[in-house]
């Protein structure tokens, strides 16, 4: 069972924390994760009061410190806070910022060199303080490994999805995101909500595509094939699937393949020849190499890792 440790202190936004709290705690999360969290003292986080079950040196003995959004990212966070972090990450945590949360990791020179990415709203700001961390503001989070950070808000729930997923297989959080009833993962950056979110007029069009698409995965989809079912011309499909999902239709279509195949690699015993006939890759040699440019693995060696025995997915 892995440890997630919450750093809670003054000026925390409790959204995040929430969110965060949901996933590694309740539902299929509660025979994989312990968690607990962490600070000096009671305090008040938005409309409720927080009451830690340890201080913030309990940071260092957890596998994974979640740190919240900052809400005022004007000011610095609170010295403690910051060493807790840093210290925990020197003992070998894994430690992961949402939204503005990133301010705190950058604070603790966590970030200098790295790419790190937060709330739209305040790239601009954090790559001012803090010019040794490359803001990338058109992302909705950035695995450097040992160090995470995500966009805004909803964001949050991505990154901490993407945890699961790393930790479990994308099985185990696909159950967990099926319960809270959120996508296990969105595809597209922060682009597409800085301006407006996904047009629902747009998006009508394209709400039966996908659907459709995603039960023909086996077959050799095209662009054109796409846009006929669509009744539109590929490029006003083009301009309707990236203002929907933040990329191109094939772009789409290639992520559901690998997402597909994670899926069979996990919960069958099927060969490779098979999986890639399954998931429309056609050969083995292609689902190779995509799979493993795109998760950063080989098939062989995902299967390897999230096949071991494990408690049942609800």
């Amino acid at each position: 069972m892995r440890t997630v440790a919450f750093a809670v202190t003054d000026g925390m936004l409790s959204l995040e924390l929430s969110m965060a709290h949901e996933v590694f705690g309740g539902g299929p999360a509660t025979e994989r994760y312990q968690v607990a969290l962490c600070g000096p003292r009671p305090v008040p986080v938005g409309l409720f009061q927080v009451v830690p079950d340890g201080g913030l040196d309990r940071l260092r003995s957890a596998d994974t410190v979640i740190v919240p959004g900052w809400a005022d990212v004007d000011a610095d966070p609170p010295a403690d806070l910051v060493d807790a972090v840093r210290a925990a990450h020197a003992a070998g945590a894994r430690v992961a910022s949402l939204c503005t949360g990133a301010f705190v990791l950058a604070a603790a020179g966590l970030l200098d060199g790295r790419r790190a990415t937060t709330h739209w709203a305040h790239t601009a700001a954090l790559a001012a303080r803090h010019p040794r961390v490359t803001v990338d503001p058109d992302v909705l989070y950035v695995d450097n490994g040992s160090v995470l950070t995500s966009a805004g808000k909803a964001a949050a729930m991505d990154l901490c999805l993407h945890l699961v997923r790393l930790d479990h297989g994308s099985a185990v959080a696909n159950a967990v995101a099926r319960r809270l009833v959120v996508p296990p993962h969105r595809d597209g950056g922060q682009a597409q909500f800085v301006t407006a979110p996904v047009p629902a007029s747009d998006a009508v069009p394209l709400a039966g595509l996908f659907d459709w698409a995603l039960a023909r995965l086996d077959r050799p989809l095209t662009v054109t094939d796409l846009a006929r079912r669509a009744s539109m011309s590929p490029r006003n499909l083009g301009r309707h699937f990236r203002a929907a999902t933040g990329t191109t239709p094939l772009q789409w279509l290639l992520s559901q393949r690998i997402r597909r195949a994670q899926e069979l690699l996990e919960r069958t015993d099927d060969g490779i020849d098979a999986i890639a006939a399954a998931t429309g890759m056609g050969t083995a040699a292609t689902l190779r190499r995509h799979f493993h440019r795109t998760v950063g693995v080989p098939p062989d060696t995902y299967r390897r890792t999230f096949t071991a025995p494990r408690t049942p997915v609800e």
